[in-house]
């Protein structure tokens, strides 16, 4: 365990010249001791009140700590643009203000402004300040006699930067740590937390200074606005959703790490490592100004950010190496040599993220799914295996590589679950009444066809087949934004709700208008099972209230059109993936339209009125017209939705043998392989339950 001794009081003068830790230990290399925390114990520098930093504009010397060592200290990044009022100014004025790097050419300016910003960080009641550390320090460190104190446990394995400091200023950052330790024992694991009292450390008059400035960030009760994680369990629920994000905000950045790493999620996990303390202090101080503003949030965005920047710098041969995590922390660390901080806080804040309310709930699905995994609040860091395991998986329809890509595609919650076989046509015959069978009540699953060419492709499906019932007689579409689809073979790419990448094309819907019933049950998002289910994994109470962020919750949006929510549809004639046209599905060369006379043509069968056509998502769809005729008489095939001229992503008919693709308006997608096809092999997989 992490010793930390003490001694008497030194002079406050000398003690940067005093301290042990000022010189290298026997057989330690210079330069490596004070930059990070060891295991031998470190001695306490206790000094006296008077030893503040006063820092005012008339200051000879401006800004300099005795926490500093200014020989490393980066010079300001020009004159000083802070305005006289500043403070009272609005929250969009004083967030653009950071962004712009307002009060980045002084170091003093920055000494005055942050103690002033986190006091208006809304805070639980009872919050130990300065005078609670004072009174805790003096008990812990005021005495002559020497004792040890361990530090903090919520330490074990989080990085701890120091920066700039001083040996001094490492010094007072343990102290610091440990009596957080004391007064914050609910803390379990916190890898950001070290990192932000050292910066605070930076710019504090004193140690109390920087002791309370952190203790308000962490006892932050702001609405969907944490500023630290203060558990194994939190943490990893945030790398779970900066996973998400990265899947949606940097697809190619995303495919990149996939293909290089066997475990994804771990990868991502470093994510706030990229930042603290991988950024150089110049740059990291630039994301704490804007931090203290905004929150967590402004955190993904930097991260998604260097993330996008690595794939471009790694491409086009990606990464020369097989550790993936070693590149994207040397890559952090060399930034300078690929971006300005300014170039690359206008790249972070060129993201269109969700709101801090909408992240808060992603997080808190994420969150839920851990628990189900086993994770507890104050469990430390377990081991993660990956969810696919590259023993044990077998398919017939792709490798385990490829089954790596698709599983690192889907949302976060349900990837930690390994995959389970509900359904295939070389074991369950091709029978639509037997898909529906094997499937229903599992949520969601994946549906992989193989093609009688060698091509493979499928979809991400997020809500349970059984939701096909609940328009009667009428067939409707259903589904979540979480839909998509994508191709494995011959090239692996993946399409998704066309909003999600082209959000400029909704609206959102006013709150009141939130609050109102959906057209229909199918539009509800989610299963109406009770997400305790086994079989329906870590959905959020909150999807009940159709209160979920925006790539999940169709009712947040105006849509441009009907079609842009149809996701999945079902009946006894076939299924339907995307939004759907007046197409056929019959045959892998017949073309729509086709003259009777063509010998490729099928004989199509008489109208019988159970052909459906869909009206939008969760509208119940309408009969065929009498008998499209074209065919001597005949209607077109059954399965053929009459939309508004646009087809499906991909539709089958009831034998499970015949398919088509097309462009879809719902995922804007190409045809995911040839247009009509003949099917070797359809499975389905659902996710196996802890």
């Amino acid at each position: 365990m992490l010793q930390v001794g003490l001694s008497p009081p030194r002079c406050p003068g000398a003690a940067a010249a005093a301290c042990p830790m000022a010189e290298p230990a026997a057989g330690e290399e210079p330069g490596t001791g004070p930059e990070a925390l060891g295991s031998s114990p470190v001695t306490i520098v206790v000094t006296s009140e008077a030893d503040t930093w006063d820092i005012d504009d008339t200051s000879s010397c401006r800004g300099r700590g005795h926490f500093v060592d200014w020989a490393k200290m980066p010079e300001p990044q020009g004159p000083a643009r802070i305005p006289r009022d500043v403070l009272g100014r609005p929250p969009k004025e004083l967030k653009r203000l950071a962004r712009e790097g307002c009060w980045a050419g002084s170091h003093a300016g920055r000494a005055r402004l942050y103690p002033r910003l986190i006091q208006r960080v809304s805070c639980r009641l009872v919050t130990p300040d300065a005078l609670v550390y004072r009174d805790v320090a003096g008990r812990l460190f005021g005495k002559p006699s020497v004792s040890s104190h361990p530090l903090p446990e919520f330490l074990e394995g989080c990085p701890v930067p120091t920066y700039c400091l001083s040996p001094h200023g490492v010094t007072a950052l343990k102290k610091i740590l440990i009596c957080v330790g004391a007064l914050f024992p609910d803390i379990t694991h916190s890898p950001l937390l070290p990192a932000l009292a050292a910066l605070l450390l930076h710019y504090s008059e004193d140690e109390a200074q920087c002791f309370e400035s952190l203790s308000r960030l962490i006892a932050s009760n702001a609405p969907h606005a944490a500023y630290i994680d203060q558990s194994f369990l939190a943490h990893q629920a945030s790398c779970m959703t900066f996973g998400d994000l990265a899947s949606k905000h940097c697809p190619a950045a995303h495919k990149l790490v996939a293909g290089a790493a066997e475990n994804v999620l771990e990868v991502y996990s470093e994510w706030l490592s990229w930042l603290f303390p991988g950024l150089p202090f110049g740059y990291a101080v630039r994301v704490l100004d804007v931090f203290l503003l905004e929150g967590q949030k402004v955190l993904y965005r930097i991260a998604l950010a260097l993330l996008k920047q690595f794939r471009l710098s790694a491409a086009p041969a990606g990464p020369q190496g097989c550790d993936v995590k070693a590149e994207l922390q040397a890559f952090v660390r060399n930034i300078a040599e690929h971006l300005t901080v300014d170039k690359l806080l206008e790249r972070a804040f060129a993201i269109r993220l969700f709101s801090r309310k909408e992240l808060w709930l992603l997080h808190m699905a994420n969150r839920k799914a851990l628990v189900e995994r086993g994770i507890t609040v104050v469990q430390r860091r377990p081991s993660f295996h990956l969810a696919v395991d590259m023993q044990k998986f077998s398919s017939s329809t792709v490798t385990a590589q490829e089954m790596r890509l698709v599983w690192s595609w889907i949302p976060e919650r349900f990837s930690l679950f390994p995959p389970l076989l509900l359904f295939s046509t070389s074991e369950d015959g091709c029978s639509l009444q037997r898909f529906y069978t094997c499937c229903e009540g599992y949520e969601p699953t994946v549906l992989l066809i193989k093609t009688t060419e060698g091509e493979v492709c499928g979809a991400f499906l997020s809500s349970d087949w059984a939701e096909r019932k609940k328009s009667g007689a009428t067939s409707g579409f259903f589904g979540t934004g979480e839909c998509f689809v994508f191709t494995v073979r011959p090239e692996a790419e993946r399409y998704e709700w066309v909003l999600i990448k082209k959000p400029e094309l909704a609206k959102a819907v006013p709150r009141s208008r939130q609050r109102s019933p959906s057209p229909a049950p199918e539009s509800a998002l989610g299963s109406s099972r009770d997400s305790s289910s086994p079989k329906h994994l870590a959905v959020p109470s909150a999807q009940r209230r159709g209160r979920l962020s925006p790539f999940l919750a169709i009712r947040h949006f105006l849509l441009p059109s009907k079609t842009a929510s149809m996701f999945m549809a079902g009946s006894r004639d076939g299924i339907v993936i995307g939004k759907g046209g007046s197409v056929s599905v019959w045959g892998d060369r017949y073309r729509p339209g086709a003259p009777p006379e063509s010998p490729r043509a099928p004989q199509p069968k008489p109208c019988r009125g159970s052909g459906f056509a869909a009206r939008g998502c969760g509208a119940p769809a309408r009969p065929c017209p009498p008998c499209v005729r074209g065919h001597r008489g005949r209607a077109q095939p059954a399965l053929a939705l009459q939309g508004e001229g646009e087809g499906q992503a991909l539709s089958l008919d009831a034998s499970l043998l015949r398919g088509r693709t097309e462009h879809c308006e719902t995922f804007d997608n190409p045809p995911l392989c040839q247009e009509n096809f003949q099917v070797q092999l359809l499975e389905v997989w659902g996710f196996q339950s802890a």
